[in-house]
């Protein structure tokens, strides 16, 4: 673990968390069918497995994550995120996984701690 204690400003890594939550859907969801029953647990599972692995790389940010899955059927899906923060040091990524039955909109935010 790093410290983080000197000052020096910590900058959130857009494509190291995308790897991550990658990383997190797969391990959850990948080769699996869409399955209506077992949604509520995918998404809760998807959220804490990236919370965890995002906490791990012990940066000081706090993290807010967010997860969609949605049966493919034909029907639109629209997203939308907005944040008033310290762009130098705050960030944000959006991952969308698909296969052939579903899609996975999974969203992270993570605001810098001063330490």
């Amino acid at each position: 673990m790093e410290d983080y204690s000197s000052g020096e400003e910590v900058v959130f890594n857009a494509d190291e968390a995308n790897v991550t939550i990658k990383e997190c859907i797969e391990g959850v969801i990948g080769g699996t069918e869409y399955n209506q029953n077992k949604v509520n647990q995918w998404t809760a599972s998807i959220v804490e497995h990236s919370l965890t692995q995002l906490v791990k790389q012990g940066r000081p940010f706090k993290f807010i994550v967010n997860c969609a899955i949605m049966q493919k059927s034909g029907a639109g899906l629209h997203t939308a995120n907005s944040c008033y923060w310290d762009t130098t040091t705050d960030g944000s990524c959006t991952v969308r996984w698909e296969n052939r039955t579903m899609y996975c909109v999974v969203s992270v935010f993570a605001v810098a701690v001063n330490l």
